[in-house]
This record gives C-alpha cells, sequence and structure tokens, in this order.
C-alpha cells in the first residue's frame, strides 16, 4: 500500500454557475513534490483552498496519513501542519517581517509577545534555509521576491509538514525561480510534502516527481513527471497540440511611434533615481523589449510613459506629440493602450463586474453611453463577444465580479480590452505572467498580429524565453540605465544574463 500522506478523495466544490471541482481525486506521497497543472480556472486554487481549509467542499473527503479529517478553517489546517503560500500573498503591509511572519502564532512571556524568542527561531530557519531576510523591514518596503520567502517562512515557523505553493514563481526574476527550486528541494530532502500550482512545465520537469492535471474542472490524470514529455503534459492540459515557440516573418519597421528622450523619473523607496536618462524608440512593427531584472527601473519607466508616474527631465512623445505631461486618458484616446504589471492595482477595479472593466476606458464614447447614460446592452454585448474571443472563464459571464475570477482570466480580461482598442502603441508589462501555455500561446499570437498589422509594442518580461521568442530587438535595463542593445538572432540568454545583472555593459 502506498504511503500517502494526504489524500483528497472525489472532492466536489461549486459556485454559483460553475462547478470549480468535479469529482477530483489527488493523493500526496510522503517526502514527494506533487505539481499540479491546469488552464486557468482549471480549478487548481479552489482544490488547496478545500485543503487549507478556506473553502468546503460539497462532496469528498479529506484524509491525512489514512484517517478522515475536517478542515473547517486554516487553523484546523495549520493544527494538521499544513502551510499554504498563496498565489496573491496574504501580508500585512505596514507591519515588519518578524510581525508578519508570528501573526496569529506569537510566542508569549506573561501578557506580552516574546519577540527575542520569535526573532531567535525566524532568523535560524532564515539562515537555515537560505532565505536571508531582514525581520525589521516593512513588508511594504521590499521586493516581490522577499515577500514571497516572508510567506514561505510563516510555514516553517508553523513546523508545517505539508507545504502548498500556489503559483510560485509567477512573480519571481528568474534568479529567484531557481532559488526557489533549491529550497523546494532542500524541503523535499527533509521529508516534507509539497504540492506546486504551476503553469510552467519546464519547473515542473525541473523538481517534480509526479503531476496531477486539471482541464475544466475535471482531472485529466496523474503522470510520473521523468518519462512524460512537456508536449504530453501541455496536450493533457489544453486538450490540443500547442505550439511552444512563437512564429513570426521577419519584417521591416516603419515610423518611430514612441520616442522617449533622457527620461529621469524618481525612486518612491530611495532618494535615488529610479530611471537615469533613459532614451529608447519604438517604431511601426516592431515588438522591443526592454529586459532586466524586477527593481531595476523598468516599473518607473513604464509609468512614466504611460502617465501613472511624473517625470523628473526629459521627454516622452507618441506618435510624434509631446506626451510627457499628458493625463492618462490624453494618451488613451491619442492611441496608448497598456498592459499593466499589477493587475489588481492598475488593472482592474476588483468589485466592479467583468463588463464595467471592458469598458473603463471606453465607457464615455458614443459606443457606450448617451446623455450621460451608459448603454448597458452595448456594454454587456460588447463585453461578450470579448469574453468569447479571448476565452475569459468567469462564472457568471459578462456580470462576474473580477475578484472572483482566477488570477489567469483576470489578466485575459486586461489583455482583451487593450488590444481590442486597436492602438498605435501597445505597452505590455508580464503579459504572461501567470498564464497557461494555451493562453500564452494566444497572447503571443496576438501581440504578433499587432505587430504585423503595423502597431508599435513595447514588452516588459521577466521571461528570457518569452523575450528572445517575440523581440525584435532588446534594450536592457541595469539600476535605472539602459546599459545594452541586442538583435534577438545575434546573441543568448548567457549574455543577457550578464547585462542583467550588471556585469557587462555597452558604451
Amino acid at each position: 500500500m502506498e504511503d500517502y500522506v494526504i489524500e483528497m478523495l472525489n472532492i466536489t466544490k461549486e459556485f454559483p454557475g460553475i462547478k470549480a471541482n468535479d469529482n477530483i481525486t489527488l493523493q500526496l506521497k510522503r517526502g514527494e513534490i506533487h505539481a499540479l497543472l491546469g488552464e486557468n480556472g482549471a480549478g487548481k486554487s479552489t482544490l488547496m483552498s478545500v485543503l487549507f481549509g478556506l473553502y468546503q467542499p460539497e462532496a469528498g473527503v479529506i484524509k491525512k496519513d489514512g484517517q478522515v479529517v475536517s478542515i473547517k478553517n486554516p487553523n484546523d489546517a495549520t493544527a494538521l501542519r499544513i502551510g499554504m503560500v498563496h498565489q496573491h500573498f496574504k501580508l500585512v503591509e505596514c507591519f515588519t517581517v518578524l510581525d508578519n511572519i508570528i501573526l496569529g502564532a506569537e510566542p508569549c512571556k506573561g501578557p506580552m509577545v516574546d519577540r527575542a524568542t520569535a526573532r531567535k527561531k525566524v532568523v535560524a530557519l532564515s539562515n537555515r534555509y537560505g532565505l536571508k531576510v531582514d525581520p525589521d523591514a516593512k513588508v511594504e518596503d521590499i521586493s516581490v521576491g522577499m515577500q514571497q520567502r516572508v510567506e514561505i517562512l510563516k510555514m516553517l515557523y508553523r513546523d508545517n509538514e505539508i507545504l502548498i505553493f500556489d503559483e510560485p514563481t509567477a512573480v519571481l526574476t528568474p534568479q529567484e525561480i531557481d532559488e526557489l527550486m533549491d529550497i523546494m528541494r532542500s524541503f523535499k530532502e527533509e521529508g516534507k510534502s509539497i504540492l506546486f500550482i504551476t503553469h510552467k512545465l519546464a519547473e515542473i520537469k525541473a523538481v517534480a516527481d509526479r503531476c496531477t492535471v486539471l482541464r475544466k474542472g475535471k482531472c485529466t490524470g496523474t503522470v510520473d513527471v521523468a518519462p512524460t514529455s512537456v508536449e504530453e503534459m501541455s496536450r493533457l492540459m489544453v486538450g490540443r497540440d500547442v505550439q511552444l515557440t512563437a512564429q513570426k516573418s521577419d519584417k521591416v519597421p516603419g515610423d518611430v511611434v514612441l520616442e522617449v528622450n533622457n527620461l529621469t523619473v524618481a525612486s518612491h523607496v530611495h532618494k535615488n533615481n529610479a530611471v537615469k536618462n533613459a532614451s529608447l524608440t519604438v517604431r511601426q512593427g516592431e515588438i522591443v523589449c526592454l529586459a532586466g531584472i524586477e527593481g531595476n527601473g523598468q516599473t518607473e519607466f513604464v509609468h512614466a510613459i504611460t502617465g501613472l508616474d511624473k517625470v523628473v527631465s526629459g521627454s516622452v512623445k507618441l506618435c510624434g506629440k509631446d506626451i510627457t505631461k499628458a493625463s492618462i486618458r490624453a494618451r488613451s484616446k491619442m492611441g496608448m493602450s497598456h498592459i499593466p504589471e499589477d493587475r489588481h492595482k492598475h488593472g482592474l477595479v476588483l468589485d466592479y463586474t467583468l463588463e464595467d472593466n471592458m469598458v473603463l476606458q471606453t465607457y464615455w464614447s458614443k459606443r457606450f453611453q448617451a446623455g450621460g447614460f451608459i448603454k448597458s446592452r452595448a456594454v454587456r454585448d460588447y463585453a461578450n463577444a470579448l469574453i468569447e474571443q479571448y476565452d475569459v472563464r468567469s462564472g457568471q459571464g459578462a456580470t462576474t465580479i473580477a475578484r472572483s475570477m482566477s488570477g489567469g482570466n483576470q489578466q485575459k480580461a486586461i489583455i482583451a480590452r487593450e488590444i481590442d482598442r486597436g492602438p498605435e502603441l501597445l505597452v505590455a508589462v508580464q503579459p504572461t505572467r501567470g498564464l497557461d501555455v494555451g493562453a500564452i500561446e494566444y497572447i503571443h499570437k496576438q501581440l504578433i498580429a499587432q505587430r504585423d498589422a503595423g502597431k508599435a509594442v513595447l514588452l516588459v518580461s521577466l521571461e528570457l524565453d518569452e523575450v528572445m521568442n517575440l523581440s525584435d530587438r532588446i534594450l536592457v535595463m541595469y539600476e535605472g540605465e539602459i546599459v545594452g542593445e541586442f538583435d534577438p538572432k545575434a546573441t543568448d540568454v548567457q549574455t543577457l544574463g550578464l547585462y542583467m545583472a550588471g556585469a557587462a555593459r555597452k558604451e
């Protein structure tokens, strides 16, 4: 008999209009890394939320060490030594790292929190697993990668033995991903059992022992990873063959659409400028990629171009017109679309319906309003057309509240809205973050279609495979400066990595 530490047997979970988990069985062996693979909205996060006590299933049982257990809430899960790192971190931003780690499990000395004991344990865990966090730093001041380390330390601090990672690499740099993989391997060597939700097939091949695949709420199979090809896994996930490399023809770029001259942008984190004297152009019919490790000024650069941040000095021109001080709506009307890095903060109004989010930049146009009143039918018809075209999966269609959708489907909704506006310039920041291979294939085709239609595309991506696949030109940004320009046909990932790390630069 197999030694299963966790068994989820015949789990069914329903929401209004959708069966998120339909009779799913998942069995986790002791001391293994078990990947959970599936399309956006396939039910992966829902299934793990059932295991962690955030949702109660309509049917099915959960067993731990062969015994049926009842998990009514996360406290029950923690008591069973089950921990979870969520896709969108559950941290209190104004608290310190230490306060976040011990929150809800504070050691006490009399009526007071025993911070000295807590700090010793956190520092010891941090050193043991190479997590290197500053216990006194405020969460709002640390990088996304560091915030994830805090989430991992929260699990380790509570002595969890079953670790759930929900899309842990979606917001990490390539270097941070490699570090996380090493950390997961060290957990496995200690006998911990890991459930690992991801869309990235290469990561599954790198660390997972077995993989369970979900499609549209149903389980399509569990496979041993080593003998199973990436193509086979993608076929199980999507139900068809997927083109894993983008196909694009050679094009001669046209007129300059975006011209940025000597741009300097202040930092919100420190006194130095985040962007220093950066210049670039993007022409009709080309995809220019701005590559770099997160935190090197790409975010502030994009915010300045799109109007989210003010410029210290320099200029931004769109189709020959100076837009340096233009409003966001003015830039939008002039033909700029923006797929933002933070879909929750800048991409969606989470408590609005999907249809309202689809017209955020166009609701005032004659198409969607008359006499100051919104044309509800026109908005719904438009939203339904985009939902179908971009395969945005939502329980209640156009009336679904954006917050209730999976992260990947939220991303698809933003991409649908921004591309459908037919922009002259599309600024796409991490456009495929958190998407499955089928959705990535579709989005890549859409970006190439924009380029082939004579539009200008500025792509900002941490995914070096995506950078090499899609770009006509690559610019590398390091510490706020553009340190190199490359032809993707004449360079390689290793060279780009040296420039991204600051080990090399072109004068």
